[in-house]
């Protein structure tokens, strides 16, 4: 799967997660990544869609594209870092 020429490496959805599982869900499937690989993260409206996208970049993770998916969930794209997490 690509988007504009970016390869994703990995996906989940964690739409039936609650937080703050959502979080620690996405950041397991990014630690399984190599630095640089691109994951998609389906999750739901609300909590997680405020909470997950801003904790992944505390984490020093780059977010590439948050898309509304028109049904209450969404789709998140990070690109794993080797940045150390913000203090």
């Amino acid at each position: 799967m690509s988007l504009d020429n970016i390869t994703i490496y990995k996906s989940i959805d964690i739409t039936d997660v609650v937080c703050p599982i959502t979080f620690v869900k996405a950041k397991v499937a990014l630690e399984e990544l190599e630095n640089g690989q691109v994951l998609s993260i389906r999750l739901s409206d609300g909590e997680p869609v405020q909470n997950v996208p801003s904790s992944i970049k505390e984490e020093g993770h780059q977010i590439l594209k948050l898309a509304d998916n028109g049904d209450g969930t969404y789709n998140l794209v990070v690109r794993k870092s080797s940045a150390q997490p913000r203090q």
